[in-house]
């Protein structure tokens, strides 16, 4: 309710063509965690690959009438079970294989504190494996937090330096060009995203690597 983007004009822009955009909070902490920590050093596209191929393979069918393939991601049990040749086979190294293991081992200490900010995100940065941009991301989709900036995002300081400072932007400064949209920061990132998003030619890209069940 607070966000004014009418002093920058093509923040005012993508406000207008997206006044609906909402930030939502699934109050899941590990349900948020578990799909950052894939999306962690690759593609996007590939996170969703593993994401899909683990869920297949681990997840359980939902209760009730569901589209076919629809599945329930496991609890933290069910991603401590998980082999480590399944990982592998989804196309996740073992770093991240690790950081989502240990995430599991501790869910029920962040899932406590799932609507205390600060408390949550001290907790996260303990876990080896998870840092500034893990935080972030889960945060911002457990608290529908609208200033959680997922800083060391590779294309966060071309998209906040072509659309805000009319400059060539380092991976430093993005926290420092964001600051005068405080405590919307997280917000005026996603409306810049979708913005380009909508402008940019459809394109049919793929995964560098497609899992396979079989």
């Amino acid at each position: 309710r607070t966000f004014d983007a009418r002093g920058h004009r093509r923040l005012a822009v993508a406000h207008h063509r997206l006044r609906g955009l909402r930030m939502p909070r699934t109050g899941d902490v590990l349900g948020a965690l578990v799909p950052a920590v894939l999306e962690q050093r690759v593609v996007t596209l590939d996170a969703h690959a593993a994401w899909r191929w683990l869920l297949l393979r681990h997840g359980a069918v939902p209760p009730g009438p569901a589209p076919t393939g629809m599945r329930v991601p496991p609890d933290a049990l069910g991603w401590r079970r998980v082999p480590v040749w399944d990982w592998r086979r989804a196309g996740v190294d073992d770093q991240r294989a690790s950081a989502v293991l240990r995430a599991a081992a501790v869910a029920g200490r962040l899932q406590e504190v799932a609507g205390q900010p600060v408390e949550l995100r001290r907790r996260l940065a303990t876990i080896p494996g998870i840092g500034v941009w893990t935080v972030a991301e889960t945060t911002r989709r457990v608290l529908g937090d609208a200033d959680a900036v997922s800083v060391g995002d590779l294309h966060l300081p071309r998209l906040v330096g072509t659309a805000v400072a009319d400059r060539r932007v380092e991976q430093h400064e993005v926290l420092e060009v964001l600051a005068p949209w405080a405590p919307h920061r997280a917000r005026v990132v996603r409306l810049l995203e979708l913005t380009e998003r909508a402008s940019t030619p459809a394109t049919r890209p793929r995964p560098r690597r497609a899992p396979r069940l079989a």
